[in-house]
């Protein structure tokens, strides 16, 4: 089997000539951040081609195209609009997406975001558990199983468990997932943004002002949305996006879970560049339930 080519300004700059030569005037550069899903790149100054990194990812591009539409009208800050969707070509095997740039910085993956800006992540959140989602494409491997039940990662947190246990509490890590895998969403589904990390929320004079990157969205359970609390804020921007989005105590329980997750798997991987990021997460997930943790 062939390798793709290196994805670089050259290859975008090749595809957008071929399939949408009335673009093909625009120049292309990477963004400063790239992701691990898509590499992403500007398109004159309005314009951005996210382009799938890997097999895994192509399902986002359709998803996206469908359901961005249907989802902006009701969102309380802007998020990418479609306007184009490319074919394989130039010895690139997938397609690639042309979305409109959203303005605004990411938040630091390092970084503590403000009171403020939890409380507009909430809104946010809030605001996207109010679309009607019955038509919504259902949580599952699409989705890394973002929206569905935490138990299919069980064997990734007692394996992560096995390896790094002996560095942390491993006892209260575990009494942690057990009640997060022990408790479901008993409502009706709703719409799931998959990915509410640092890289995905932009911020302009300290607020949210654009969320990015709806490759996993779908509709399920709302807990894999809220494990900013413990990456993104302190203490006290925790309790302010609980109060903002409205969700119940189990939900954070829930959540809580999914962090935890998130930060064991990401420890147990000495190459990670995000051990750091995961380290502090897990602390704040070890000593802080958000709610009252009877």
């Amino acid at each position: 089997m062939t390798d793709p080519p290196r994805i670089d300004a050259a290859l975008v700059a090749r595809l957008v000539a071929a399939q949408l030569p009335h673009l093909g005037h625009l120049p292309v550069r990477p963004v400063d951040r790239q992701g691990n899903d898509n590499r992403t790149f500007r398109l004159g100054p309005d314009l951005v081609v996210r382009l799938p990194s890997a097999a895994g990812y192509v399902g986002a591009v359709a998803v996206e195209d469908r359901w961005l539409p249907v989802l902006a009208p009701h969102l309380p800050v802007p998020v990418p609009e479609p306007v184009a969707v490319g074919e394989p070509g130039e010895g690139y095997p997938f397609p690639w997406a042309v979305r409109r740039w959203v303005p605004g910085e990411p938040l630091v993956p390092m970084g503590i975001a403000s009171d403020a800006f939890a409380a507009d992540v909430g809104a946010f959140l809030r605001a996207l558990h109010r679309i009607p989602a019955a038509d919504g494409p259902p949580a599952g491997e699409r989705t890394f199983h973002r929206g569905g039940h935490l138990g299919v990662y069980d064997g990734d947190v007692r394996r992560a468990l096995g390896t790094i246990g002996w560095t942390i509490d491993a006892d209260a890590a575990e009494a942690i997932w057990e009640r997060a895998l022990a408790w479901s969403w008993q409502r009706e589904p709703v719409w799931v943004h998959g990915d509410v990390a640092a890289t995905n929320l932009l911020q302009v004079d300290g607020r949210l002002a654009g969320v990015i990157d709806f490759g996993q969205v779908g509709v399920g359970d709302p807990a894999c949305d809220l494990v900013l609390a413990w990456t993104g804020l302190d203490a006290s921007g925790r309790r302010v996006l609980r109060d903002a989005v409205g969700l119940d105590d189990d939900t954070w329980g829930r959540a809580r879970g999914w962090a935890l997750w998130k930060a064991l798997i990401t420890l147990e991987d000495p190459r990670s560049a995000q051990r750091d990021v995961q380290a502090r997460a897990l602390a704040a997930v070890l000593t802080d339930p958000v709610v009252d943790d009877d």
